[in-house]
Order: C-alpha cells, then sequence, then structure tokens
C-alpha cells in the first residue's frame, strides 16, 4: 500500500465482492484439513469499530479507556487506540504492549491492585502517571518509587446481586478512604480521582448509580483535605449489549449530571473490555476424540450403553480450560457452539459434553449442549471469543501453543472507519490489507498471515 514505510506486522483480509466472515472461516478450516487441524481464530476489525460508534452514541461523555487483559491482540490495540480510546494495564508487559502502539503515556492507566516495585519504577521512569491504589502498603510504596503519581484511589462497591462478590473483592471501603486520603497527603502523593470496580458480571445498573453517589462522598474528603480531584472513573462490567449501555447510560447521566455537572471540570471514563471483543473474535476447534456413554450410568457397573440406551456423547477438542478457554476455571459459562459442516434440518441431536485435550476431570469446557453426531476430524465454531481467551498462560509445553488469528475487516467497515479519520497510511501503519473476494477466498485470503 502507499504511504507504508514500515515493515506490517500483520495482515488484515479486507472482503469484498461479496465476501463474508463464513468464507474465511471455510478457507482456514480447508487449509487445515491439508495440515494438522489446529485450532485458530478470525477476528472481525469492523466489530470493533462498530462497537466503538455504539459506545460514542450511547456514551458520549465517557472516554473509554480499554482494559487490555480482556485481549492483548496487537491489532485490537492498534484499532482502538487509532479510534481515540485509552488503556488500562495491569503489569509490565501490557505497558509495553500499548507503549509500542506509540499511546501517549498520559492515555495509560496503571491499574494493578498488587503492583511490583519495578513495575512502579518502570512506569515513572517512562511518564505513566496514572495509577491506581487502594491501600495503604501500596500508597507507601508508590510514595518511594514514583514521587510524581497520580492516583485514583479505588473504592469497592455494591454486588449486584447477592451471588456476586465480585465487586466486594477489591477496593478500600467508604469508610477507609479519609485515612487513605490522610496518609497520602502525608506522604505527599497525589491523589486526583477515583476508580469504581464494578465486576464484570454486573447487569445491575444501580451499582453505578451508588458508585458515583460514594465517589462524590470521596472527592468532598479529598478536597477538604486539600487535594484537586478531577477523574471519575466508573469502572467497568459493559457485556456489549446496546440495552445494557442504553440502561447504563441513563442511570449514571442522570448521577453525572447531579453531582460532576461540567462546571466542575471531572473528566468521566470507563473501562469496557468485553464491549469491544467479545463478539469481534470466533474460535474454530477440531473434534480429536469421542466416546459413546450411556445417558445415565449411576446404576450401571461398566460405561457401555446397553442397546436401549439413547446415546450420550463426550466430544474431546484440540483446545480446553488450559488454553484458549481458560475462563471457564472462573466459573465463566461458555456457550454451544455451531457445527461447521451445516447437518441437514432433520438430522437428530444428541445430548453432549465437550472436553478439552488434557484428559483433567477440570478440562471440561460445556457441560451439556445438544448435537448432532460428530467424527473425529469435525469442526465446530465458537462465536462471542474475543474476552479473555487470548493469553496462554497455563500452556506448559512448547508443542501447544495459541492457536494463530486470521484478521478480516469488510470493505464497507473499512471505508466507514477511514470517514471517522482513521487513515491507513497515518495510524494503521502494521496493516497490510490484502483484498478476498468471495470466488477466491481460497487463493487471495490464504495469504493473509496469523499475527
Amino acid at each position: 500500500m502507499k504511504g507504508i514505510t514500515d515493515e506490517p506486522q500483520y495482515s488484515v483480509g479486507l472482503l469484498e465482492g461479496g465476501a463474508a466472515l463464513c468464507d474465511v472461516i471455510d478457507n482456514h478450516i480447508y487449509e487445515q484439513y491439508l495440515t494438522e487441524k489446529n485450532a485458530f481464530f478470525v477476528a472481525d476489525l469492523g466489530v470493533i469499530m462498530r462497537q466503538h460508534v455504539r459506545w460514542r452514541t450511547h456514551m458520549a461523555q465517557i472516554r473509554p479507556y480499554y482494559a487490555v487483559r480482556c485481549n492483548s491482540s496487537p491489532a485490537v490495540i492498534e484499532v482502538l487506540a487509532a479510534l481515540g480510546a485509552g488503556f488500562i494495564c495491569t503489569n509490565k508487559s501490557e505497558l509495553e504492549l500499548v507503549q509500542s502502539h506509540g499511546i501517549p503515556s498520559e492515555d495509560i492507566i496503571y491499574s494493578g491492585v498488587c503492583k511490583q516495585v519495578s513495575q512502579i519504577k518502570y512506569a515513572a521512569k517512562n511518564g505513566i502517571d496514572l495509577l491506581v491504589c487502594d491501600n495503604e502498603a501500596e500508597l507507601r510504596k508508590i510514595s518511594r518509587c514514583h514521587p510524581n503519581a497520580k492516583l485514583l484511589l479505588q473504592v469497592s462497591t455494591e454486588a449486584s446481586s447477592q451471588g456476586d462478590e465480585m465487586s466486594m473483592a477489591f477496593g478500600c471501603s467508604l469508610k477507609d478512604c479519609r485515612r487513605l486520603l490522610e496518609k497520602a497527603k502525608e506522604l505527599g502523593v497525589q491523589v486526583v480521582g477515583v476508580r469504581s470496580h464494578i465486576s464484570s458480571s454486573c447487569e445491575d445498573d444501580q451499582v453505578y448509580v451508588h458508585a458515583i453517589s460514594d465517589a462524590r462522598c470521596v472527592f468532598d474528603m479529598g478536597e477538604e483535605i486539600g487535594f484537586n480531584m478531577n477523574v471519575l472513573d466508573i469502572g467497568g462490567g459493559f457485556s456489549g449489549s446496546e440495552t445494557q449501555l442504553e440502561m447504563i447510560n441513563t442511570a449514571v447521566m442522570s448521577m453525572v449530571d447531579l453531582y460532576f455537572p461540567p462546571s466542575t471540570g471531572v473528566s468521566i471514563i470507563a473501562e469496557p473490555g468485553s464491549f469491544f471483543v467479545s463478539s469481534a473474535f470466533t474460535l474454530a476447534v477440531n473434534i480429536i476424540s469421542k466416546e459413546v456413554v450411556a445417558r445415565d450410568r449411576q446404576d450401571q457397573a461398566h460405561d457401555d450403553p446397553s442397546p436401549n440406551d439413547e446415546p450420550e456423547f463426550q466430544y474431546y477438542m484440540n483446545e480446553g480450560v488450559y488454553g484458549s478457554f481458560a475462563s471457564k476455571l472462573c466459573e465463566t459459562l461458555i456457550p454451544a457452539p455451531s457445527v461447521h459442516k451445516n447437518p441437514p434440518m432433520d438430522a437428530p441431536v444428541f445430548s453432549s459434553s465437550l472436553w478439552g485435550p488434557s484428559a483433567d476431570d477440570l478440562d471440561q469446557v460445556v457441560e451439556h449442549c445438544l448435537l448432532p453426531e460428530l467424527n473425529i476430524g469435525d469442526w465446530l465454531t465458537f462465536s462471542q471469543a474475543g474476552a479473555y481467551t487470548m493469553g496462554q498462560p497455563l500452556r506448559t509445553t512448547p508443542d501447544s501453543p495459541a492457536p494463530p488469528v486470521y484478521y478480516v475487516i469488510s470493505s464497507s467497515d473499512w471505508y466507514e472507519m477511514q470517514d471517522t479519520g482513521v487513515t491507513h497510511e497515518a495510524t494503521l501503519k502494521n496493516f497490510s490489507l490484502v483484498p478476498c473476494f468471495h470466488n477466491s477466498c481460497h487463493t487471495e485470503a490464504a495469504l493473509s498471515v496469523p499475527a
């Protein structure tokens, strides 16, 4: 492409001539039939752009700071940076990743709850001044290692339901805030705002209402002690649903107008993660083994079904909870996949469970779903696969690398992105666009390399 002076790091399939995401998936499955049948992701970068448009439509007064830990794919970082998002990082590797894309230090927040001294010093050396803090031990570390730090005091929020304790796990209580603010003043550390910790599973807009009300109390405390606080971070919890976004916006903006009107000069930010990436990624996996078991084995001395039993199938895939489905270990529900081979409409379906390749009792990805009978070598696709699937913290052997990612964007989304001011040459310098047409998908799209 004209104007590109640096060697691009990854290529993006530009879908033209009626080509669709399913054609790209078909193409790569065809390629895998000829090789090792490895799992892979296909990421539609246009979805990220459209989610950004939705955010801008419904949450115009709130700047998004993308939670990098949700999906640290370099192409995702580059697209969101081009669209003007800020970034929330939890460790040094995330800070380095974001900085490598030229993100200004003032657009980065270092939010790790328990920060290593060496990483606090790294933030200080690189001008990353916005840090999150919620306890005195962290406050003392920051005062020693990063004297220019500007802190967001993390405040715990009410759980959205009795069974949701995630939002109670982090952050100081409202009654402890004054003590921490006084200690920060004593140590000479600036406190510039409040961050609310809200669970990613939050579905109650009233949690945001209470969080903003509590933040106003903390702002008042800070002003009494002598701090000039001007940042309100309402946290995460955004699922990606437009309905949820509208509901939260209605609740949040009424409270913001009440407690933080424009005359206060307070900047309002939030931390969407899954919102941007969940629906942008599709994961394709291969069936590597299967077992037939009895529907009810409680009173049977053996695993083999009797002739009168309706069979239940256990399928083993080449990805499991120690890879791309690691979020299952945190009790995240993995939705049932789609069968790639498009079975006949009248094909019988059977009770099935899906397992990873480790033969570990914990490596169950989907406990129960209804599927037609599958064979070894068949493919399944998991949509909504963009959140918390890209890391590989549990992979222990070099022969099980993370699945590659193949990036695509439709020509209409690409032109719309350019209409927003995002230009290929100026902001997406690492992208190399590869045309992909419906009738030539097997040839031209194959030029796209994984990132």
